[in-house]
């Protein structure tokens, strides 16, 4: 089998050296169903010619042997793992396999060099459209609908609708929308009002909305995302939080997600302490716009690969609901408080998350398979944020006093 011919292209070491390790087979045999990835160990090795391999390389195989095996085992293939494996054939340039990336191939692990082959080579593939594809469940069908929303390629769509098996399933998200939904009926119940709860003089008095007299409380700073002025404020996040977070997390997963989501909801609140030094902050806004913003500028610098239907008009539709609430929080920054000298909450928490979105945001969503360590960009990003970090906490340490600065009493 292919596996077998290419444990048999890795080359014993002669002695006195080092044997490298043993790889188990693995060869993808998924149906159409979507079925579990299965590994099978073959005891059928293939004759190996002296030149499908190089004696100063050991575990390489030539492109030409490579795509003769895909051939004749590819009904043991996946149809997509297969196109796949063609693809890294056609795109190698150096004419050449290596055993390590084949095996990480066939085990759903992606490396720089597969990368490195799909970008010099043809990202085209010649097989059928995911999206012609027929019979599939309801659950596939899912997948691949969130694949053709969030991702820009055909190889990257066809890799996730392959390797995606709902473990573990999207329950971050679901957890903060569960988790604000219960603070929002818990206080609603309390203050009796459920509309512009703000307006209620006991609803800054919870332990979890960030008030500058109190921002030496530093969980503060990320508690307030829960809290929210009113059902209307609710809804549009939520809405927002479950239609573009979910297929997101789908794809990226919860680290990913969970980063960006709590780097905006973080620059959200240290962007009102340095901006807006009197105001209150709540909402989950800086968190949601940053994954919107991001996943909106994504969409935008792929524009011709994103294939999600009807995208203009669901583009549209997102940015006007964003616009919506935004205006709705500059309304209510401005319109005169129920309790002054107190203002209303802040509007600048907005602007933190989609300056969080528009750049680590997409350094996050732009390469789904990329490990985050391996882009340079995001470490930039990330050390820019970190900075930005900082330099708040020291200006709440000490502006505050130098500027005097006349804040609202406590609640």
């Amino acid at each position: 089998m292919l596996c077998g011919f290419m444990e048999t292209s890795s080359p014993r070491m002669t002695a006195g050296t080092r044997e490298p390790p043993v790889n188990s087979s693995p060869a993808v045999a998924a149906n159409a169903e979507g079925e579990e990835i299965e590994v099978l160990e073959s005891t059928d090795v293939l004759p190996v010619a002296p030149e499908d391999y190089d004696p100063e390389n050991s575990g390489f195989i030539s492109t030409e042997r490579f795509r003769d095996l895909l051939a004749a085992h590819s009904s043991e293939l996946d149809p997509h793992k297969l196109e796949v494996l063609l693809a890294l054939a056609n795109g190698n340039a150096d004419g050449k396999i290596c055993y390590q990336d084949f095996v990480n191939l066939m085990s759903n692990k992606r490396s720089n060099s597969f990368r490195r082959a799909i970008l010099q080579g043809s990202r085209q593939l010649k097989g059928c459209s995911l999206r012609d594809e027929v019979g599939l469940g309801l659950s596939q069908r899912l997948v691949r609908h969130v694949a053709y929303e969030t991702l820009p390629r055909e190889v990257d769509r066809k890799w996730y609708f392959d390797s995606y098996t709902y473990c573990p399933p999207p329950l971050l998200i679901l957890a903060i929308t569960i988790a604000e939904v219960a603070v929002f009926m818990y206080y609603g119940f309390q203050l009796d009002r459920f509309v512009l709860q703000v307006s209620s003089p006991s609803f800054l008095k919870s332990p979890l909305p960030y008030h500058p007299q109190l921002r030496a409380q530093a969980w503060r700073y990320l508690s307030y995302s829960f809290m929210h002025t009113g059902i209307e404020h609710l809804s549009l996040n939520m809405a927002m939080l479950l239609l573009v977070g979910v297929p997101l997390e789908m794809v990226h997963g919860a680290l990913r997600i969970g980063l960006v989501y709590v780097c905006g909801v973080l620059a959200g609140s240290l962007a009102v302490s340095v901006t807006d030094m009197t105001a209150p902050v709540v909402g989950s806004s800086g968190g949601v716009y940053a994954l919107v913003s991001a996943h909106l500028a994504n969409v935008v610098m792929n524009w011709s690969g994103m294939k999600c239907q009807f995208k203009l008009f669901r583009m549209a539709m997102a940015l006007v609901c964003m616009s919506v609430e935004f205006g709705r929080a500059v309304w209510l920054r401005f319109y005169p408080p129920a309790f002054p000298p107190c203002p209303n909450p802040s509007f600048v928490a907005h602007l933190g998350g989609v300056v969080v979105g528009l750049t680590l945001g997409v350094v996050v969503l732009q390469n789904y398979e990329q490990r985050l360590q391996e882009q340079s960009l995001f470490w930039i990003f990330f050390s820019v944020y970190t900075l930005f970090v900082l330099c708040a906490v020291f200006w709440n340490v000490f502006a505050y006093s130098l500027l005097d600065v006349r804040l609202p009493p406590p609640p």
